[in-house]
C-alpha cells in the first residue's frame, strides 16, 4: 500500500485532449508560478516535458481512464492549471495508478517484501549499500544488501493532528536519508489542502478532492457569501471569473466537453491561497456549524455528480450522512503534502549520498514553495523512472555486494529490539500526540518566530523522552513497537520543518508568517538548506538554481 490511494482528483499533463491550447511551456510556466519560482527548473522542464509520454505508458499498461466523447483520455480542470489538464479515473486516480503498477511490477518478476519496517541505511566506503529492518507480521529481523537504493516512501503527515495522510506517512525516507548523510531543501513548504472533512469528528482532515471544485464546486461561508474573490492575489486576478455567470458559463462549458473561452471560477485559485481564505474565513466567525466552511455542487445534475466524483459521493453519504447531490459539504484546510525533502539531481534523482535515490513526496525541488495539483502523480512518474533508470545503471557497475557487515547488523538488531527490553519508560502514543499537537498548533499554516522557537524547544525534549520509550506485548504486528521508529523519523523532519520555517523570514507560497506578511525581498533567490553535522540540525540559505534565458521567457505573468 502507499499513500498514492489517497490521491483522487488526476494526473497533471499537457495532453491536450481538452483544450489544445496547452502544452509543455504552458505547464512548466504553471508549476514554476505555483512554486513561487523557488522551483528547480530543470526539474520543472522535464516534468512538463515528459508527464504526457509516462500517462500514455500507463495507458499501454493497461491503466483505464475517463474518455472524451472521441474516445481520448479526459482532463479535468485544477487550481493553478491554464487549462483542463487532469488525466483521472472519476475521484480514484491514485488507486487506478497503484493497481496497474502493481500488476506491471508482477508482471515483469519484481520481488516484493511486504509489511517490513527498514530502521537503518548501511554505509560502507562513504556510499549505502543495503538496509536493515524487520518483518511487521513476525518481528523478524531483515538485512538487504543492495547495489543501489531507492527512496520512494511519501510524505510526513503523521507529524501533525490533523491530515489527509495515512498512517504510513510518517517521514520514513527523509529522516533515513538525512542520517545517511543526505540534504533537505524547501523543509518549509508544508502544504495544507484547502478542502478535509470537518465532522464528523472521527474522519476529521479526510481529503476532499480538489475534482469537487475542478467539477465546479462553490466555496461559501456561514453567510451564503462565495468569499474566495476577496482573497484572489491582485497580480492574477485577471486570470479568474469576475461573475457568478461567468464562472457558471465556464462549468457549463466543461458539463458540455466545449473549449471554454471563459475564465476559471476564484475557487480553481492556488492551494496555500484558498486554504488561508478558508483559515481566515473561520477565524473571523464566518464558518460552518463544525469549524469549516460549505462546499457546494449540488446545483450540478445528480447524476453528473455521481458519475464524476463517486468515492467523494460515498464518502460523505457513509460517513457524515450528506447527500453531496442534495446539499453543500462542509470542509477545512488539512496537513496534505510537503513540497520540501530531499535534494536530489534534477537528471537522475541521486541524493548527495552516493548509492542512495529519491522519488516522489520523499524529493523535493520540482514544486518549489507551493505543489499544484495533480502534479505529484506525474512527479512520481516521471521521477520514479529517472531515479530507477540511474540507480539500475549504478547497480550495474557496482562492486557485488553480498552481505552487510555484521558489526552493523548486530547493532541495528540491538536497536531494533531495545523498546521491548526495558522495564519502565513511556508509551510512544502520548509522545506521538504531544508531537501532533506542537506541529499543529505552532508550526501549521500561519506561524511566528515565538511558536517556531518554542516548538523547537520541545522537540528537542521529545528527541531525549524518545529513547525511553517503551513497548510491552508481541512482536507480531506490534503497532507501538512500528511507532517508536516513525516517531524517530517525524522528530527528525518536524525539527527540519521548524528550524527552516524560522530561517525564512518572509511569507511566500505555502509558508505563511504573522510577523513577516507578503513576500520580502531577496527571499525569492533563497532556497533553505538543512544537513546533518554530528548529532546537530544546520540550516543555511543558498541561491536557487537560476533558470536558463530560454525556459524563463515561459514563465512570464502576462497581466
Amino acid at each position: 500500500k502507499a499513500h498514492t490511494v489517497m490521491a483522487e482528483g488526476g494526473m497533471a499533463a499537457s495532453l491536450a485532449h481538452v483544450d489544445d491550447r496547452d502544452g509543455w511551456t504552458t505547464h512548466f510556466r504553471d508549476t514554476m508560478v505555483g512554486g513561487y519560482r523557488l522551483n528547480n527548473p530543470r526539474m520543472a522542464e522535464l516534468h512538463a516535458k515528459e508527464a504526457p509520454d509516462r500517462v500514455r505508458e500507463l495507458e499501454e499498461w493497461g491503466a483505464v481512464f475517463d474518455r472524451t466523447r472521441d474516445g481520448r483520455i479526459l482532463q479535468r480542470p485544477f487550481g493553478g492549471h491554464t487549462y483542463p489538464r487532469l488525466a483521472h479515473v472519476g475521484d480514484r486516480t491514485g488507486l487506478e495508478l497503484i493497481r496497474t503498477l502493481q500488476d506491471r511490477s508482477v508482471g515483469v518478476g519484481a520481488q516484493v517484501y511486504q509489511e517490513v519496517i527498514i530502521t537503518r541505511l548501511s554505509m560502507e566506503g562513504g556510499r549505502v549499500n543495503g538496509a536493515v529492518g524487520y518483518r511487521r507480521v513476525d518481528g523478524v529481523p531483515m538485512a538487504f544488501p543492495a547495489k543501489a537504493v531507492v527512496l520512494a516512501s511519501g510524505g510526513v503527515g503523521r507529524a501533525f493532528a490533523v491530515t489527509s495522510n495515512s498512517w504510513e506517512s510518517s517521514g520514513d525516507g527523509q529522516a533515513l536519508a538525512y542520517r545517511a548523510g543526505a540534504e533537505f531543501i524547501d523543509m518549509e513548504f508544508v502544504q495544507f489542502h484547502p478542502t478535509g472533512m470537518v465532522h464528523p469528528a472521527g474522519v476529521k482532515g479526510l481529503l476532499v478532492t480538489e475534482a469537487v471544485r475542478g467539477e465546479g464546486g462553490i466555496l461559501r461561508n456561514a453567510d451564503g457569501v462565495r468569499f474566495m474573490w476577496d482573497y484572489l492575489p491582485e497580480a492574477r486576478r485577471h486570470e479568474y471569473a469576475a461573475t457568478d455567470e461567468e464562472a457558471r458559463a465556464w462549468v457549463d462549458d466543461l458539463t458540455e466537453g466545449r473549449q471554454s473561452q471563459h475564465r476559471r471560477p476564484p475557487e480553481l485559485s492556488t492551494r496555500d491561497n484558498v486554504a488561508r481564505a478558508i483559515y481566515t474565513e473561520v477565524k473571523e466567525g464566518r464558518g460552518s456549524p463544525h469549524g469549516g466552511v460549505f462546499l457546494d455542487i449540488s446545483y450540478l445534475p445528480a447524476e453528473r455528480v455521481q458519475a464524476k466524483l463517486p468515492s467523494m459521493y460515498e464518502q460523505f453519504k457513509e460517513l457524515a450522512d450528506v447527500d453531496i447531490t442534495a446539499g453543500p459539504m462542509e470542509v477545512g484546510p488539512t496537513m496534505h503534502y510537503i513540497m520540501g525533502g530531499i535534494r536530489v539531481d534534477a537528471e537522475i534523482g541521486q541524493t548527495t549520498t552516493p548509492g542512495l535515490y529519491a522519488a516522489g513526496e520523499v524529493a523535493a525541488g520540482l514544486h518549489g514553495a507551493n505543489r499544484l495539483g495533480g502534479n505529484s502523480l506525474t512527479d512520481l512518474l516521471v521521477f520514479g523512472r529517472r531515479a530507477g533508470e540511474a540507480a539500475a545503471d549504478a547497480a550495474a557497475s557496482a562492486p557485488a555486494n553480498e552481505e552487510l557487515d555484521p558489526d552493523f547488523v548486530e547493532e541495528s538488531v540491538a536497536d531494533m529490539f531495545a523498546p521491548f527490553e526495558r522495564e519502565s519508560g513511556e508509551d510512544p502514543n502520548r509522545l506521538h500526540e504531544e508531537l501532533q499537537q506542537t506541529m499543529s498548533s505552532l508550526v501549521g499554516i500561519f506561524r511566528l518566530e515565538s511558536d517556531l522557537r518554542e516548538a523547537i524547544e520541545r522537540i528537542e525534549s521529545y528527541k531525549q523522552r524518545w529513547g525511553g520509550l517503551r513497548v510491552t506485548g508481541p512482536r507480531r504486528f506490534n503497532p507501538g513497537w512500528d511507532l517508536v521508529f516513525e516517531l524517530r523519523n517525524m522528530l527528525v523532519v518536524s525539527e527540519a520543518i521548524a528550524r527552516s520555517a524560522l530561517e525564512r523570514q518572509e511569507s511566500r507560497g505555502a509558508h505563511s508568517r504573522l510577523d513577516y506578511v507578503g513576500q520580502q525581498e531577496g527571499w525569492d533567490q533563497v532556497n533553505v538548506h538543512t544537513h546533518r553535522d554530528g548529532e546537530a540540525m544546520v540550516v543555511e540559505q543558498r541561491p536557487v538554481v537560476e533558470t536558463p534565458p530560454e525556459l524563463a521567457e515561459h514563465v512570464v505573468v502576462k497581466g
